[in-house]
């Protein structure tokens, strides 16, 4: 385990000498990236460069578990991917979640205070406040947010609308319309999970055939019904770490990281193209993407808002 993180710490160092070479953006909101990228900022990049190595230290060094968290026997659900592009990969299968003992959930504040000032910020912290008879199985973050680490785009948990739709015009990637949101109704009783087009579903929410028990939005959309956001370009040379969602025509829902910088179109396409998604959602880019994949030795020391998980309730 040791020469895998340690393998980790190496590539980061160096995915993050050519992020810095090629400007990467580092805000949650920032302006949409369709355009080249900016190679003057070197102060960003010497930050992230040093933030990207005490990252993959934390992994070096953190314990190993403690036993609430792990299952060994459990059939893998993360893997490591090098094409089209270096990218980490957790699928979670239509039986994963008819059968009752994986349950899909969003996080962000700590569990039974959600009036509480302060989200739960990083995946050690949901960890920790996770029963002691639940398995994290993966994490990921699920959507932007602002400075207080609170979303900006509709959210529902457990059934209770956090956040209305955002259907606002405005600068930024959330704008870089179409966007959508990544709901689901309640799986343990027949219920299914859905990208949709925020309009879209703004429509179904007015007509009452959508009823979330969870809910995130995000944008841009990377497909919608099939095709690639019309606004992005294959050529464009802003590239950038990246993350995402799709549901594929298989009944999987597929959440995807890329380990490299990479564009918004070959982005789309692998969700497109590889894993015969539909519809995917671009939840986050630059710093702010983040996944806890025990199965691969992953655990991003990030801090950020509304995170989705897939936790498995351990049997006595």
């Amino acid at each position: 385990m040791p020469n895998m993180l340690l393998t980790r710490l190496v590539r980061n160092t160096l995915l993050m000498l050519a992020i810095g070479t090629s400007g990467l953006a580092c805000s949650n909101s920032d302006q949409p990236d369709l355009s080249s990228p900016n190679v003057d900022n070197m102060s960003e990049f010497m930050q992230n460069t040093a933030e990207a190595i005490s990252d993959a230290k934390d992994k070096l060094h953190r314990l190993s578990n403690d036993g609430k968290n792990t299952n060994a026997n459990a059939k893998p659900i993360c893997f490591e991917k090098v094409k089209p592009f270096v990218h980490s990969i957790c699928t979670v299968s239509r039986a994963d979640l008819s059968q009752g003992t994986d349950l899909l959930r969003l996080f962000w504040k700590p569990a039974g205070t959600p009036s509480a000032d302060k989200p739960l910020y990083t995946f050690d912290n949901l960890l920790a406040d996770l029963p002691n008879d639940t398995t994290l199985k993966f994490a990921m973050n699920a959507g932007m947010y602002n400075a207080e680490f609170a979303p900006i785009g509709y959210t529902v948990m457990d059934g209770e609308e956090v956040l209305s739709l955002n259907l606002n015009e405005g600068g930024g990637n959330f704008h870089l319309m179409p966007n959508g949101v990544f709901w689901w109704e309640d799986l343990e009783n027949g219920g299914k999970v859905h990208v949709t087009e925020s309009k879209q579903l703004s429509k179904m929410l007015d007509k009452g055939v959508a009823k979330p028990e969870f809910a995130t939005q995000s944008g841009p959309m990377l497909v919608i019904d099939g095709q690639i956001h019309p606004k992005f370009d294959p050529q464009s040379q802003s590239l950038k770490i990246r993350n995402g969602v799709g549901v594929c025509t298989d009944g999987s829902v597929q959440f995807v990281i890329s380990d490299e910088p990479v564009n918004f179109y070959n982005f789309a396409r692998l969700f497109r193209d590889d894993l015969d998604c539909p519809n995917a959602l671009f939840l986050d880019g630059g710093i702010a993407s983040a996944l806890y994949a025990p199965d691969i030795d992953r655990n991003d020391g990030k801090n950020m808002g509304v995170m989705v998980g897939l936790v498995e309730v351990n049997e006595e």
